[in-house]
């Protein structure tokens, strides 16, 4: 098959890794209508109940899903890196989601219109075939993601979170603040700062103002929950089986 695929877990820095797996006649296709854009810190994506847009394919930012209480309050339910896209809902025939898409890392992305990437996705073939597989992948991480939050300590959490930042970004180099970590966790700042000091004595991560560093990236898998574990090798299970069936 002519295509422009890379095994869904090698490293593409270049292109979202959705992207670089299409074959090159599905990609052609959608690279008229993409649009590289840059991602901001704290720029929103989509707000709760405003009709989505744009779908985006992030490169080397970091999107996470939010969900809002009557209160404010904000925790994560989801994280969107180079091997996803933000703008599901769009693909679903409901237009807009009751969560927030917010900016954690900044970097890049290709954009695209919501209406091109519905009648792209409802030809069928590679791109609704990948994107089908993500969402199961994407649905496993949420409700994983709800299981950790109330079974497993911070640390182990916030072990969990940060591997999976670094998987998100492809950098070790992760320019979060604890206070912004404890949000997307659902937990207390003083929890949060523990957990790192104890990670940080254990020789895993270097901690400074607004920036943590992953130094040993084994013993941090280590250390994280399983859930880590699980939902990685439900996104290698989804694309392998996606590689047998092309």
């Amino acid at each position: 098959m002519d295509t422009v695929r890379e095994n869904f877990f090698t490293p593409v820095n270049s292109i979202n890794k959705i992207l670089a797996a299409l074959p090159t006649s599905a990609y052609g296709r959608l690279k008229t209508y993409l649009k590289q854009v840059p991602l901001s810190l704290g720029q929103v994506l989509y707000e709760p109940k405003d009709p989505i847009e744009y779908a985006y394919f992030p490169h080397q930012a970091m999107v996470s899903l939010v969900s809002i209480v009557e209160n404010g309050a904000t925790t994560e339910i989801g994280l969107v890196g180079n091997q996803g896209m933000v703008g599901l809902p769009i693909l679903w025939g409901g237009t807009s989601s009751l969560n927030r898409a917010i900016v954690q890392v900044a970097g890049s992305a290709q954009r695209i219109r919501a209406d091109i990437i519905k009648d792209e996705f409802s030809r069928g073939g590679e791109l609704q075939k990948l994107l089908l597989l993500y969402t199961q992948a994407l649905f496993t991480h949420t409700a994983q993601t709800a299981a950790c939050n109330r079974q497993h300590t911070i640390e182990k959490r916030l072990a969990r979170w940060l591997l999976s930042a670094r998987d998100c970004t492809l950098s070790n180099d992760l320019l979060l603040t604890q206070e912004f970590i404890a949000t997307m966790l659902g937990t207390g700042r003083s929890g949060v700062t523990i957990a790192a000091v104890t990670l940080q004595r254990a020789g895993m991560i270097r901690y400074s103002r607004g920036k943590i560093t992953i130094i040993d990236g084994e013993n941090l898998e280590d250390a994280a929950c399983e859930c880590y574990r699980v939902v990685k090798n439900e996104f290698q299970r989804l694309f392998e089986v996606e590689r047998g069936l092309s």
